[in-house]
C-alpha cells in the first residue's frame, strides 16, 4: 500500500475507522484519561457500547457511499479502540506510530495487519522520549501544524499528549515542511478549558477555510497567526460550548464533503451556506469521551 496524505481535505480513498465493539466496562474515576469522560463517569451518563457501535456504523455507511476503503482494527476484548487517530498518523507517504499512553500499546498491535501492507521503510516509530499523537498533527500542504504543551508541569498532565521533543522530531523528519507549533490550554478537571489535541480547537476545511476556537490556545499571537494564515472571513469561530461538544472535530472526505455531528446546527448551516455537502451522523455518545469524528479516523490515502 502506497500512502499519501498531503492535507486534511483532498479526496479520501482509504482510512482506518476505530471500533467500539467489546469496549470494556465503564472506567473508574481513577482510570479516566480526560475531564469529559470523568464528568460522564461521575454523572452516570458514560456512553453504552451498543450506542457507540451504532454511531460508528453510521460513519462507515457514509464512507461506503463515497467508495472509501475502510479498515477496522482487530477486536481486542474489553478495550477501547475508538480513537485510532491517537495511535498513528500519516504525513506524505510515511506512517508514524505514536508513543501513546503505555496501557494503550495493544491498540497499535490491533492495526499491525494494516501496517504490514506498507513498505517497512515508510513506517517509523519515534524514540521513547518523543510524545506525539495524531490529534495534535494537522497536515496542510507545505505546512504541518502541531499542538503541544510547553508548560514546565507537562508531566503532571495526562491530557498533555505532545511534548517539545515531538515537535522537534517532526521538524527533523520532514525538513521540507514548515512546522508551526501551538501551545494549547490544558485542564485535568474542566472539559470546557481543555484542548486535549489541536483538532479539538482547530481544523482546516475545504481549500482555504478553518474552524477555530480562540480559548484553546494559550498564546494569543499563535491564535492570531492562524487567523492571518486563513483570513478572518474564511474562519468559523466556535464558542466555548461548541468546543466542548467537539465542533472542530469534523472529518473531510473531500474539499467539499464533510462528515459532521447532526446536532452541530450552527456549524452545519454555515458549512452548507459556504458550499459544502454535509453528511450528518449521530456521534453525541462518542463525544462524551472528548473525541469525535477526526479522532476516530486515521486516513491512509488521499488523492
Amino acid at each position: 500500500m502506497k500512502l499519501n496524505i498531503q492535507n486534511e481535505t483532498s479526496r479520501l480513498r482509504a482510512v482506518i475507522l476505530g471500533t467500539a465493539e467489546s469496549n470494556g466496562p465503564i472506567p473508574s474515576i481513577e482510570e479516566a484519561y480526560d475531564p469529559k469522560s470523568l464528568e460522564h463517569i461521575k454523572a452516570g451518563t458514560y456512553p453504552a457500547e451498543e450506542d457507540m457501535v451504532a454511531e460508528m456504523d453510521a460513519v462507515a455507511k457514509v464512507f461506503e457511499k463515497y467508495d472509501v476503503k475502510v479498515y477496522r482494527p482487530n477486536i481486542i476484548k474489553e478495550c477501547n479502540q475508538i480513537f485510532t487517530r491517537d495511535i498513528g498518523f500519516v504525513i506524505d507517504d510515511v506512517f508514524i506510530k505514536a508513543n501513546i499512553l503505555p496501557d494503550r500499546e495493544e491498540e497499535l498491535d490491533a492495526i499491525q495487519y494494516i501496517i504490514d501492507k506498507i513498505d517497512k521503510d515508510k513506517v517509523t516509530r519515534p524514540p521513547a522520549e518523543v510524545h506525539i499523537e495524531g490529534g495534535d498533527v494537522i497536515v496542510w500542504n507545505d505546512h504541518i501544524f502541531i499542538g503541544t504543551y510547553r508548560g514546565e508541569d507537562y508531566s503532571d498532565y495526562i491530557v498533555a499528549r505532545t511534548n517539545q521533543a515531538g515537535v522537534d522530531y517532526i521538524v527533523n523528519k520532514f525538513p521540507n515542511k514548515t512546522v508551526k507549533s501551538f501551545n494549547l490550554r490544558k485542564s485535568q478537571t474542566n472539559a470546557m478549558e481543555n484542548a486535549l489535541h489541536l483538532d479539538c480547537c482547530f481544523q482546516p476545511i475545504g481549500k482555504n477555510k478553518a474552524i477555530l476556537h480562540k480559548n484553546g490556545f494559550l498564546e494569543k499571537d499563535e491564535y492570531e497567526w492562524l487567523v492571518d494564515f486563513f483570513g478572518k472571513d474564511n474562519i468559523f469561530e466556535i464558542t466555548k460550548e461548541e468546543m466542548y461538544h467537539m465542533n472542530s472535530n469534523v472529518f473531510s472526505i473531500s474539499e467539499d464533503v464533510i462528515i459532521s455531528e447532526q446536532n452541530f446546527t450552527r456549524l452545519n448551516t454555515w458549512l452548507r451556506e459556504n458550499g459544502f455537502t454535509v453528511e450528518e451522523v449521530p456521534y453525541g455518545e462518542i463525544a462524551k469521551q472528548e473525541g469525535l469524528l477526526r479522532c476516530s479516523t486515521l486516513p491512509l490515502i488521499r488523492d
